[in-house]
């Protein structure tokens, strides 16, 4: 297989570019770039020093991936952007890559970043992830396997979104939000556990009816949250889901969103 190049793109002789890569008219691509088999790069689109892209993902028009923080901080040293295999970056997409903090920016696989989503320095996004259009994401948020984020939400610094999360469209996020479950209004509030998005991916009714139990004890028992997971760890039945959802709160630093009124 051999690499389709437009006569007007500007693709560095150092990149480091796979078979079967389709590069459009327009793009810039530097020197410390990887771009791995069968990926799609649209017209217009910038790919900067330090970008990792994977195989079989499609990077559409005018986005920009790997470009340098917006960070006082940043000193200018070597970081990446890190983009898994079969994700798409839509159009005015813009990924930042690490700082000194962190040293890189990871996207996994199998994700969709619509048009105009910003994804900061240093965040840590999971596999199989949507973000919506407009969704921005500040430096260092990390955000779990198959979180579906709505269009135009905001993400304070440092957050934590957990996996299977589902979030409101134009929610702002400055708690953690912890596993399964779907978060909305304003203050942004837990509203219930995403059982029909668990159940579309696999999950049985005997496990939504587990992570269920977990919740009813954090967010209806009357007890701190503290109390609350020390309750469930000590009267739910031990599984993975239930541990899952106990040692994420228990992590939490910026403190987790609460029970809507």
């Amino acid at each position: 297989m051999s690499i389709q190049q437009h006569q007007f793109s500007c693709v560095h002789p150092d990149a480091r570019i796979g078979d079967g890569v389709v590069i459009g008219p327009f793009v810039t691509i530097d020197a410390d770039v990887e771009i791995g088999d069968g990926t799609i790069v649209d017209s217009n689109a910038v790919i900067r020093n330090g970008a990792r892209i994977g195989r079989g993902c499609h990077i559409h028009s005018s986005a920009v991936v790997s470009d340098t923080p917006q960070d006082l901080k940043f000193k200018g040293e070597e970081s990446v952007a890190i983009i898994g295999d079969n994700t798409v970056i839509r159009e005015f997409v813009t990924i930042h890559r690490g700082t000194a903090s962190k040293g890189r920016t990871v996207i996994g696989s199998n994700c969709l970043i619509m048009a105009y989503c910003h994804v900061a320095h240093d965040c840590e996004i999971g596999n199989h992830v949507i973000m919506s259009n407009a969704g921005q994401l500040a430096g260092e948020v990390i955000v779990g396997d198959w979180a579906v984020i709505g269009g135009g939400a905001l993400v304070h610094q440092f957050t934590r979104i957990g996996t299977h999360v589902m979030i409101q469209g134009g929610a702002l996020v400055n708690k953690d939000i912890p596993p399964y479950v779907m978060a909305g209004r304003y203050p942004l509030c837990y509203e219930g556990v995403n059982s029909i998005g668990l159940l579309r991916r696999g999950f049985t009714r005997e496990q939504v009816g587990e992570i269920q139990d977990v919740y009813r004890t954090l967010y209806l028992s009357n007890l701190n949250v503290t109390d609350a997971i020390n309750k469930a760890e000590a009267e739910l039945p031990q599984s993975d889901l239930r541990d899952t959802v106990i040692e994420f709160v228990r992590a939490s630093k910026r403190g987790i969103i609460r029970h809507g009124i």
